[in-house]
């Protein structure tokens, strides 16, 4: 079976750099970062900060740099990679 473009590269588009937005910049730099990186970046802030709510590690508890992201005060691990593709462009 052949293989498609997209199927033979390494990481394909996981790889691709992303402008992150000016509230995203805050916290990851302003520099255009893979989706996999942007997202270590996000979880080293998560924990240099400890914005986990130590009841429910799930639970991140967004300080004001984190909430211009999410839009909210509380999300969940599973939600933040929804809020953080709102703040990611293709360049």
């Amino acid at each position: 079976m052949a293989k498609t473009p997209s199927e033979g590269k390494a990481g394909g588009a996981f790889m691709k750099p992303l402008q992150p937005s000016k509230e995203l910049a805050a916290i990851v730099g302003n520099d255009p970062l893979p989706r996999s990186e942007v997202v270590s970046k996000v979880w080293e802030y998560i924990k240099g900060n400890s914005l986990q709510n130590p009841a429910n590690k799930r639970e991140i508890l967004a300080d004001d740099k984190l909430e211009a992201v999410f839009g909210r005060k509380q999300v969940t691990m599973f939600e933040m990679n929804k809020y953080l593709a709102q703040h990611l462009k293709n360049i």
